[in-house]
This record gives C-alpha cells, structure tokens and sequence, in this order.
C-alpha cells in the first residue's frame, strides 16, 4: 500500500468519481482507476459500487475511508514536523553539560526557548572526554567545555569567558594586592588537580607558569574547591586558582585575588561539518558571536 493509493481513494470519494478525481489530483483517469484496482486487490475488498453511472463507496470503502483519512492526516504531520526539525523550530537537541554552569546556562536555555518553543533540549552530565567522544559519534549533538583550545574532528565556538581568582591564605603578605601576577606566586606552593582530572585547565595553568618564567613548587592535590580551601586556610601557605561558578564561596582565613593574564575560555563543540539550524539556535542563544564574562578545576 502507498499513501498516493490512499490518496487516489479519499479523493474519488470526495469527488464522486474517477474522472472527476483525476482533475482534482492532475492526472489521467486512467492512473487513478489502476491505482484503485491495485489497492482493492491488497485489501481483497471492493472499495466503490462500480454497477451505476455513479461511482459510490462500498461498504468496505465506507469504513476505510475514516481510516485513510488518518493515515494521510498523519502523513502529513509527519512531514510538517519533519519540515520543521530541519528549519530547526522543533525537534532534539542532546547537549552535553559541565560541572557547575551557574545561571548562564539556563538564561541561554530560556533565550533557545523564545527562538524555538518545541525544540527540547535534553542535557547529559559526563566527563569531559566522554562528551567529546559523544560529539563525535553523533550521541550528542554539541557539548559545553571548558579551557579546551583544539579537538581533532570538532570544532570549538567559544561563548564565554571567565577570569581566574587565586585563593591564598589571608594572611599572607600577597593577600593585600588587588590583582596578583603569577610571577608573584613564584615561591608559593601550588595546589592544582591531576593533570588526568582535567587536562585542559591543567595545560591552561601549568603553560601560563611557563610563559611567566615561573615553576611554583608543588603543593597537596587539588581535591574539591571547599576542601582544598579549607586546607588552605588552616595549612601550611599555599595557593590555588580556580573560575568563579556561582559566586565567590565563604572560606575560614582565605583571601580571593583575580588573577592577571589567563582566563577560561568555555566552548560549544560539535562536529566540523555544516551546522544544523537547530545548532546554530543554540549558538545564539549562547550569545556565540559576542561571548560574555562570566569556581573550580572541575570541567
């Protein structure tokens, strides 16, 4: 069975006959009664009384007709929604996320919403090699990321920036800076994460120290943010840097300084190929041409 057959059906018995109905459709009459003839032998039933100089629906053909109503009436939503993903005003978009996005990711959701009100957005929390493994399979159709400069067969859309803060003990004598370079925390125990745990904000770090002429010795891992300042309050002088995810947090004997010279850049990755319309929503909803400013090593 073919929805043109069934379309052949509905508009002979709207019309009333073959010949009218192939005016309607455009077509020789010929076509619409060997279209019929086809349908009739699938369904093993006779779908008009052919015996009068009119052309009425069988019995058959009356209780079918309701139904192939609904089948073209589906078929063509099918097609609307269809049309409609690819204008990218309806449809899915599996985004993967990261730690901590604060209000900015749900002010971009919002803004994605008043441009596509039926485009869901469905987000996946992982690490972030696993996101970007997913980008590149198709699992996910784009993933935030933080501090990545490169990614083979992605490509990255930056759509923010965040500034660095040190946090070192209060009463160390840096603490009374506003602004601190890294050249001055030369000397200082360094508390950073395992390279493993976030490769991006580690290279980011440990490459900006280069390029300072600077190598701070190392200090306790990196563990969480509220531990490891913590740790820093009561222990011995170190310091740590981190971005800002939703606010300064309070901490015992901590002092926050920003930090000159390298900021995190956060990302869209998606695939290199030509983008969806959907995709391309989702960048403007980010605000992707004119990223803003916006804590953790977490990615």
């Amino acid at each position: 069975m073919e929805l043109r057959q069934l379309e052949y059906f509905l508009a002979v018995a709207e019309e009333g006959g073959f010949g009218r109905a192939a005016e309607r459709l455009n077509i020789v009459q010929s076509a619409v009664s060997q279209q019929i003839r086809r349908l009739e032998r699938e369904f093993g039933l006779p779908l008009f009384d052919r015996s009068t100089r009119h052309v009425h629906l069988s019995a058959a053909g009356e209780r079918l007709l309701p139904e192939a109503r609904a089948v073209l009436a589906a078929a063509h939503r099918t097609r609307q929604v269809a049309a409609e993903i690819t204008a990218g005003t309806d449809g899915i978009l599996r985004l993967g996320a990261i730690h901590g996005p604060g209000d900015r990711l749900y002010r971009a959701l919002a803004e994605l919403a008043a441009i596509a009100p039926r485009l869901q957005v469905r987000l996946k929390n992982a690490p972030l090699a696993d996101r970007l493994a997913a980008v590149r399979s198709g699992e996910l159709d784009a993933a935030l990321v933080r501090a990545l400069t490169s990614a083979p067969g992605l490509r990255l859309v930056p759509v923010w920036t965040d500034p660095l803060y040190v946090a070192l003990p209060s009463t160390h004598p840096l603490a009374a800076e506003p602004l601190l370079r890294l050249e001055q925390l030369a000397h200082l125990p360094v508390r950073l994460a395992p390279r493993e745990k976030n490769p991006p904000f580690h290279d980011l770090i440990t490459g900006a120290c280069r390029e300072a002429g600077i190598e701070p010795p190392p200090g306790p891992p990196f563990t969480s943010l509220q531990e490891t300042l913590a740790e820093i309050g009561t222990g011995a002088p170190s310091w740590t840097v981190f971005y800002e995810v939703s606010g300064l947090p309070p901490a015992f004997r901590v002092a926050f300084r920003p930090l000159a010279g390298p900021a995190v850049i956060t990302s869209i990755a998606v695939r290199d190929r030509p983008l969806t319309a959907a995709l391309r929503h989702l960048l403007t909803s980010f605000g992707a041409d004119s990223p803003d400013s916006g804590g953790g090593q977490a990615a």
